[in-house]
């Protein structure tokens, strides 16, 4: 299995231009490259100030905090849905199934285009060269992010919270059969808590960089 590191649009997953989108690792099980994650936003979001002191303070205090946003996320968070049924998931997001402009939309982010009037654009290389997946954020439906495989095929969907693009938020990523892969908190646009579908934690970013619930640095990121 292959990896490479994509934009999130939507909520604080696709961001173009002030980064409303965050970055994450995603697999990609069929289709011979995968994901991660960057910010798109529609309006000039409100801003949170946060002071970073993972690397300071106790381990009882991280796995508080640890426990705090995966209740958030997972369940008083949201009026928001976290799980789908597959056929909930197909009812809801069907008509975006397949990308019926998919030649001109690949044609746009494979040119490097990130914005026009209808919707906000990123691309997803392989070895810097082959574009294998392009995300989606329809301007009319800020709340959704969508990816597509190179042949307009559905491959992942962001669905973000009513409050984006003001910070705090959240985004929940579907596959194109409405698993959950990954959450995420938006405390601010510098830090970020991040989990599994069934709520194991991943880590905290911090502007680039991303560390576990020891504190120890795991991976840094790009386009932060």
């Amino acid at each position: 299995m292959k990896k490479i590191i994509m934009c999130v649009l939507a909520f604080g997953l696709l961001g173009v231009g002030q980064s409303s989108l965050a970055f994450e690792n995603v697999e990609i099980e069929e289709v011979a490259v995968p994901v991660e994650s960057q910010e798109v936003q529609t309006s000039k979001p409100v801003a949170a100030t946060v002071t970073f002191d993972w690397l300071d303070i106790t381990q009882a205090q991280r796995d508080e905090q640890i426990d705090k946003y995966k209740n958030l996320l997972f369940n008083s968070a949201s009026k928001d849905r976290v799980y789908y049924s597959k056929d909930e998931f197909k009812k809801e997001f069907s008509k975006y199934a397949k990308d019926k402009e998919f030649k001109h939309h690949y044609m746009l982010a494979n040119n490097g285009v990130t914005d026009d009037e209808d919707a906000k654009y990123c691309a997803f290389y392989y070895k810097k060269n082959t574009l294998v997946i392009y995300a989606i954020q329809y301007k009319k439906n800020p709340h959704n992010a969508f990816y597509y495989t190179a042949f307009g095929k559905l491959y992942y969907v962001d669905v973000t919270s009513s409050a984006y693009p003001n910070f705090p938020y959240y985004s929940m990523q579907y596959n194109r059969k409405g698993k959950l892969k990954s959450a995420i908190y938006f405390v601010s646009k510098d830090m970020q808590y991040m989990y599994g579908p069934d709520g194991d934690f991943q880590g905290i970013w911090y502007k680039d960089k991303m560390y576990d619930s020891n504190g120890k640095q795991t991976l840094t990121r790009s386009n932060w």
